[in-house]
């Protein structure tokens, strides 16, 4: 068998590679090609006089996290350690926080307080009151009919909804999440 040089050896591997690398280049050039598919459409425009639109209102950001906040303070200067969430009028969590000191729970029962809260546009603490008569509700994914929960409205219309956990008691927590709502009115 006849031994090849260490410089035959290099410049047979440097062919190799430059060949497997103009193969590469050739399919994906190849796959590159434009094809007579044509292009998407342009945006369309919608007719809003034709009544095509919904329009909804809501927090911006801004007045969400001033709620969220208020009802944080309120917490700690009542020597509470809470978590607060407010929602969209969705149920959309815009703002969660979570305060020094509040549990692990805290967090997820604020979120799902603030979510009941404005989907029935009513304080939860009313809506606790309702499983006596309908005591199904408790089953829809999402909700928790504990007090700690309000929603803030507009002309009559729930656009947000503030939910408080953590306090010794719903009541306390309500309280709480009324002192988010009231900081809206500012």
């Amino acid at each position: 068998m006849k031994k090849t040089s260490v410089r035959a050896r290099v410049l047979t591997g440097t062919a190799a590679v430059a060949a497997l690398a103009a193969a590469g280049v050739g399919a994906v050039s190849a796959s590159a090609e434009t094809t007579d598919t044509p292009a998407a459409p342009a945006a369309v425009k919608v007719d809003t006089q034709n009544k095509n639109l919904a329009q909804s209102t809501g927090l911006n950001i801004d007045a969400a996290t001033r709620a969220a906040q208020a009802a944080l303070d309120a917490a700690n200067k009542a020597g509470q350690h809470v978590s607060v969430a407010v929602v969209d009028r969705d149920g959309v969590t815009r703002v969660l926080l979570k305060g020094d000191g509040a549990g692990p729970q805290a967090t997820e029962s604020a979120e799902r307080k603030a979510f009941t809260a404005v989907s029935w546009n009513a304080p939860t603490s009313e809506l606790a009151k309702r499983l006596a008569q309908a005591p199904n509700l408790k089953d829809i994914p999402g909700t928790l009919f504990l007090a700690g929960g309000a929603p803030a409205q507009s002309k009559g219309a729930p656009v947000a909804g503030i939910g408080v956990a953590g306090a010794p008691s719903g009541d306390l927590d309500e309280q709480f999440a009324q002192a988010g709502v009231a900081a809206l009115a500012k």
